[in-house]
């Protein structure tokens, strides 16, 4: 059997067992759910060979850190990859049917709405391409596109269910999951130092193949979503009529992971954009430290084989959040996780604009992660003393280059 007569027979028998119809019944959505699923099938397999390979050979990893991934639509470019797409569409034509139209079917994945997602998602297309250990770490958003339209000389925004239908791509890791904590009291416990009375938040990651071209590289994308950490309700508010009351601690958690870009003119905004930033980053760095540990390598060497960037200031917190668990976790002292934080990560700005360069009241910093916040004070305060005695800058000049100052950070 020649590559397409393979390729016809196993998307034929994909579109029974996804769909329960024979494809005389079969919707453009069922043609669409069965080609999608049978070229991530054929994917997976390279895709568990490249991790096999990535981790049994001292290669260097990249973990991309961003807020954005504007990948566009995977069917067309993955059977581009594989190099099938002109298979596929001869197939389509036997079986009476558009490969254009079952294009048109895959919703645009929801995770960013500008240059710095695209950018983003074609680092991750590039490293796939040259057969880079490089992968994506982001926010598996809910909405993370919008839909527009003009009504009366004015935008009007409304959702994009982009997951709506299921995507296709994605392969839940719950097993991989991680507790993600906000709030809480710091504890000294003789120089080192730990959480209590925590709000933890359960952050699962969605696992999504990023194809090379053409050469059996199959990195990866994955994103987080927020859970909570019990997934019932209270039931007793629940029988008192207090709907609302009995959900609000699931809706608060899902908040985190709904919307990419939150409003943050007023606090609570503020303090979702900060919860989601936060999110991501620590269940990121916690996954790279877990798969790390798990290789028998020392993390006095995680650097040799790890490599974080940091795109843009949203997962700045990568930073103190990685000098957290070598500290309090591992037991690191300050000098000694400070040498392997400053040779893992590495950082891009694309704009000097306000808007890109975030700041927070260290009121709303302090109260939410007052465990990171001690460390970036403590980064401050180094750093201050640093300028001071390597380059004799003045006391005056300090104030407006240090971290922390001002009431924000």
């Amino acid at each position: 059997m020649n590559r397409k007569e393979q390729f016809k027979s196993d998307y034929l028998n994909k579109l029974v067992s996804k769909s329960g119809r024979r494809l005389e019944e079969a919707s453009a959505w069922d043609k669409y759910h069965a080609m999608a699923s049978l070229v991530r099938e054929y994917a997976t397999k390279d895709w568990v060979e490249t991790n096999e390979r990535y981790n049994s050979k001292p290669s260097k990893q990249v973990y991309y850190f961003s807020i954005e991934f504007l990948t566009g639509k995977f069917l067309k470019n993955n059977l581009i990859n594989y190099g099938l797409k002109d298979i596929a569409s001869d197939v389509c034509d036997e079986l009476n049917f558009d490969l254009d139209e079952i294009f048109s079917i895959e919703k645009d994945q929801g995770l960013g709405n500008g240059g710095l997602g695209r950018l983003a998602a074609c680092f991750l297309d590039s490293m796939a391409a040259l057969a880079i250990p490089g992968h994506g770490c982001g926010i598996r958003y809910n909405y993370g596109l919008f839909e527009q339209k003009i009504i009366n000389g004015y935008q009007v925004e409304y959702p994009d269910r982009w997951l709506h239908n299921r995507n296709v791509w994605e392969v839940k890791k719950e097993d991989k999951a991680v507790l993600v904590h906000y709030n809480g009291d710091v504890v000294n416990n003789d120089g080192r130092y730990s959480l209590i009375n925590t709000n933890p938040v359960k952050a699962i990651p969605y696992d999504t193949p990023i194809l090379g071209y053409q050469n059996e590289t199959v990195n990866t994308l994955r994103l987080w979503s927020a859970q909570v950490v019990n997934r019932g309700f209270d039931y007793s508010s629940f029988s008192r009529g207090e709907y609302m009351d009995a959900f609000k601690q699931k809706y608060d958690v899902e908040s985190i992971t709904q919307v990419l870009y939150p409003n943050d003119s007023y606090d609570e905004g503020k303090i979702l954009r900060l919860k989601q930033e936060y999110f991501f980053v620590s269940a990121g760095v916690q996954g790279i430290i877990r798969s790390f540990k798990k290789s028998g390598k020392s993390l006095c060497d995680l650097y040799d084989y790890i490599s974080i960037h940091i795109n843009d200031t949203h997962p700045s917190m990568a930073i103190p959040e990685l000098m957290r668990i070598l500290m309090d976790e591992e037991g690191f002292g300050w000098d000694e996780a400070w040498s392997i934080v400053e040779k893992t990560c590495s950082y891009t700005n694309h704009t000097i604009l306000s808007e890109a360069l975030e700041r927070w009241p260290v009121e709303i910093f302090s109260k939410l992660l007052p465990r990171v916040y001690m460390i970036i004070e403590e980064i401050n305060r180094r750093f201050c003393k640093d300028l001071i005695e390597r380059y004799h800058i003045e006391d005056s000049k300090i104030a407006e280059m240090a971290i922390v100052g001002h009431g924000e950070i």
